[in-house]
């Protein structure tokens, strides 16, 4: 990790991959995460951690499953929401959008017990921003 400031603008300019973060930096055992998204990731859940969204350009969706129903989260530029431990979500973002995440080191993109994983999206801890 950099001991000097990051300019997320760069930081996101230098890669095209979508729905593969890159982790930026670490606050204890947590990582910043940020990823370019479109289209729609997968249902999953994380047991045991909550999970930070951030938009930092366009809209996410998230749909949620909840006790009594399904409802859509929708988060324009500037907008965070944390998804609580245990909810089964999906996010999604219809024309795109550029998110940082907040989260565990080591928390998987799909999940705690993921299911088929589309080819769309990377199934990682996280990669080094620069690679």
């Amino acid at each position: 990790m950099s001991n000097e400031p990051i300019a997320l603008g760069t930081a996101l300019a230098s890669f095209d991959a979508l729905w593969s973060p890159r982790i930026v930096t670490r606050v204890n055992d947590y990582d910043v995460r940020i990823a370019k998204v479109q289209g729609e990731h997968m249902w999953h859940v994380h047991a045991d951690t909550d999970e930070f969204f951030l938009v930092l350009d366009g809209e996410l969706h998230i749909w949620l499953r909840e006790a009594g129903g399904e409802r859509t989260v929708r988060l324009p530029r500037g907008a965070v929401f944390t998804v609580p431990r245990g909810m089964e979500h999906k996010p999604h973002a219809p024309g795109g959008a550029a998110i940082l995440m907040f989260e565990p080191t080591g928390t998987s993109t799909v999940g705690d017990r993921p299911a088929e994983v589309p080819g769309h999206i990377d199934a990682t801890t996280g990669h080094a921003l620069g690679s």
